[in-house]
């Protein structure tokens, strides 16, 4: 029905998450109302994230050099590790602009459906980073099932440290997102978070 490129172009749209048949159709007709620098610049910044991004050394996040933006700032609070599944997470919560510690990302949580196992996750790193100047672990993971899980073998895991643990509350709702969730129902949740 499409020309041979056209319908190439809709079928890699709809990869991405929440793109149907008809919005891939929609995207790519917007596509081809693009200038030729609109199209350059496009396939530029598709080169770029699979060529310049990488993941943080310290703390699993994404970046650019071999440490984040947020570990390389030397004015956040080391004191306290706030421990989230995806760098999405770590957007959402620097948004609030009410947390000033570092961040550790976990990119996924355990899901025995999944065949996702805690070695699978970037667990050991973490509590490398732990050292007599850590004072609270906050674990952050998504309300549902597998982030209640991840939270609690966390909890588990760090019991032998000399550490405050604690949960962010659930100003969420169960089965939401934290890259999903506005500005103030993460204030209210970081402000109500619970030792576990």
């Amino acid at each position: 029905m499409y020309p041979k490129a056209f319908a190439a172009l809709v079928e890699q749209l709809q990869h991405l998450p929440g793109v149907g048949a008809k919005t891939a159709e929609r995207y790519a007709f917007h596509v081809l109302d693009w200038d030729e620098t609109e199209v350059d610049a496009f396939i530029e910044s598709l080169a770029d994230i699979k060529t310049n991004i990488h993941i943080c050394q310290v703390c699993g996040n994404l970046s650019e050099a071999d440490q984040c933006a947020i570990c390389e700032d030397h004015s956040r609070d080391r004191h306290v590790i706030c421990v989230v599944q995806s760098p999405r997470d770590v957007v959402a919560m620097e948004k609030t602009q009410e947390f000033h510690g570092v961040y550790h990302v976990l990119n996924g949580v355990i899901s025995t459906a999944k065949g996702i196992l805690p070695d699978e996750l970037n667990i050991h790193s973490l509590l490398d980073r732990i050292d007599e100047n850590t004072k609270e672990i906050i674990i952050a993971t998504n309300p549902t099932v597998e982030g209640e899980t991840t939270a609690l073998y966390l909890a588990k895991l760090l019991e032998p440290y000399q550490l405050t643990i604690t949960r962010i509350a659930h100003g969420l709702p169960m089965g939401g997102h934290l890259d999903y969730a506005d500005e103030l129902t993460l204030i209210k949740a970081l402000e109500g978070r619970k030792k576990m």
